[in-house]
């Protein structure tokens, strides 16, 4: 069975671009294509022109950040998760960076500072320092494409405005691919895209789609009962 039909998006430099949908409607297939955790069977996905095949993954997914709501850290120092990804990463640019995700001050806060060890998968911190920490990441390595799953979902509100303002300045000047459940997140898209049974179904920018009384105005009316 085919589980994305009839896509056909182009998407410009810096624009930032929403999926919203129900489970299994496709979203987080379609982003995938991006990085290459799939090909597709028929048609291309092209980035400048250039068939995503016809570059090795490593030049591929260096032009890709990605931040999930399952944050990857390992049991090291926050400096060295901040780090993963850049080589060379000099520790006035990984505090540079975490100044930036909002995640400095907590930082500061823990025993050794950027130099604490903070657990598998981060189990030492929140759900919110979790997150910013992948922020901090994703702003150190500053790729031009940025892919946003999810990333704020699990969080409670406190948490959820901290890392929003992360968010904010990590999707500054970058083309951004944002799948959400809360509405609230990606109402400032320049374009929501919402996907049905692997089809687009409808887009256009949050007022639009509002207006048009169609699913999207469904799920928005849903989240707000």
């Amino acid at each position: 069975d085919w589980v994305l039909r009839d896509v056909d998006l182009s998407v410009k430099a810096g624009e930032c671009i929403a999926f919203v949908g129900s489970s299994g409607s496709g979203k987080t297939t379609l982003v995938s294509l991006l990085p290459r955790f799939f090909d597709v069977n028929e048609g291309t996905v092209r980035i400048n022109g250039t068939d995503l095949r016809d570059l090795t993954l490593k030049s591929l997914r260096g032009l890709i950040g990605i931040v999930t709501q399952d944050t990857i850290l390992f049991n090291d120092t926050v400096a060295a998760n901040i780090g993963y990804g850049t080589p060379g990463a000099t520790p006035e640019a990984i505090e540079h960076a975490a100044r930036r995700a909002h995640a400095h001050d907590f930082i500061q806060e823990l025993d050794g500072a950027y130099n604490a060890v903070i657990g598998e998968r981060g189990t030492l911190l929140s759900g919110g320092q979790r997150q910013r920490l992948a922020i901090a990441r994703a702003l150190l390595r500053n790729p031009p494409i940025l892919i946003l799953d999810e990333a704020t979902s699990a969080l409670d509100t406190e948490s959820e405005r901290q890392v929003q303002a992360a968010l904010d300045e990590l999707m500054a000047g970058r083309t951004v691919f944002a799948i959400a459940h809360r509405l609230s997140t990606i109402r400032h898209a320049d374009r929501i895209l919402v996907l049905e049974s692997g089809r687009i179904a409808e887009q256009g920018t949050h007022a639009e789609l509002l207006d048009r009384g169609g699913a999207y105005k469904y799920f928005h009316d849903l989240q707000l009962t």
